[in-house]
């Protein structure tokens, strides 16, 4: 072979395009949620959500463990302010406020993802079903979401809870009644638009089952909405959870929640701010947390706002 035969790549030219898109061509592929998770770690707001609730989450694992002081121990030292003791002051009867709003984000937090979870399976199974089926069996179930949802959500926690009794269980329960029905519109409305596509009429038509279907073609094409919704209906849920028991309605005494913290700071604002300050400030910054890392999620699965 004559050195005229041999052939290198100065022998091309790239017709029809520009020579800097070779490199973007010749980039090894990147999933869909490679590109998510790209997209989301961009996103400087959310990154400072993830790193927010991380503390949060350490400090509540590890506070009351390390403490010498329990949740519901009196210390003896009454309504003093933070002081290199007492971090976060002690209240009435001598409890110490920081021990005490780290068991309180156990509580919020447990209830608040279980409440979350609840929802997820519950609005997954009811979304799938009724999207999947479609005709009077979807207008059905519809029906009974708009039913519900008529009836103002607090209202209806407040009314299960008075027959229910006040406690962790009652509680989550009472979150989850109609909790889920945000989450089965979003699960319906996705599984009503992928249902049409080729590859899951092809499946129905080989016989697969709608158990089939759900599994493995609806809900992992459906799971970027989900993760969305459930991550945001998480901090709806400490809210809801803070209110209730803001007003008399949470988890009973000595058991400590931000929100029971925040009824009794409540009533000595003038005297000891401090109690009130310390919860409320931790429901806020949470709430921004699980805001921010929603927002975040939400913004890296829309291809549009991916850069």
């Amino acid at each position: 072979m004559t050195e005229e035969q041999v052939l290198s790549q100065k022998n091309f030219e790239i017709v029809g395009g520009r020579e800097e898109d070779t490199d973007v061509l010749s980039e090894k592929s990147i999933s869909f949620w490679g590109e998510v998770m790209r997209a989301f770690i961009r996103n400087k707001l959310a990154i400072v959500g993830i790193v927010i609730l991380a503390i949060i989450a350490i400090m509540a694992i590890f506070v009351p463990i390390l403490s010498p002081y329990d949740y519901a121990e009196q210390t003896g030292v009454y309504n003093s302010p933070p002081t290199a003791d007492f971090w976060f002051g002690t209240d009435n009867l001598g409890r110490d406020v920081f021990v005490r709003s780290w068991v309180g984000a156990r509580i919020s937090l447990l209830i608040g993802i279980s409440a979350a979870i609840i929802n997820l399976v519950v609005g997954v199974v009811y979304g799938s079903v009724s999207g999947l089926i479609g005709g009077r069996v979807d207008n059905i179930m519809m029906r009974i979401c708009d039913i519900l949802n008529s009836v103002p959500e607090l209202l209806i926690i407040i009314l299960l809870l008075v027959v229910l009794q006040q406690g962790l269980v009652p509680m989550i329960i009472a979150l989850s009644l109609t909790g889920w029905i945000r989450m089965a519109r979003i699960v319906r409305a996705e599984v009503m638009s992928l249902k049409a596509q080729e590859y899951v009429l092809a499946s129905r038509t080989l016989g697969a089952s709608a158990a089939h279907l759900i599994r493995r073609h609806l809900i992992p094409n459906a799971m970027g909405s989900i993760i969305v919704t459930m991550t945001l209906q998480i901090p709806a849920a400490i809210f809801n959870e803070s209110f209730l028991s803001y007003i008399g309605l949470g988890v009973t005494p000595p058991l400590a929640s931000w929100g029971t913290m925040a009824s009794e700071g409540n009533e000595a604002i003038l005297t000891a701010p401090w109690r009130l300050l310390f919860p409320a400030l931790l429901i806020s910054i949470t709430i921004f947390g699980f805001n921010a890392v929603g927002d975040g999620l939400r913004d890296a699965l829309d291809p549009k706002l991916r850069k």
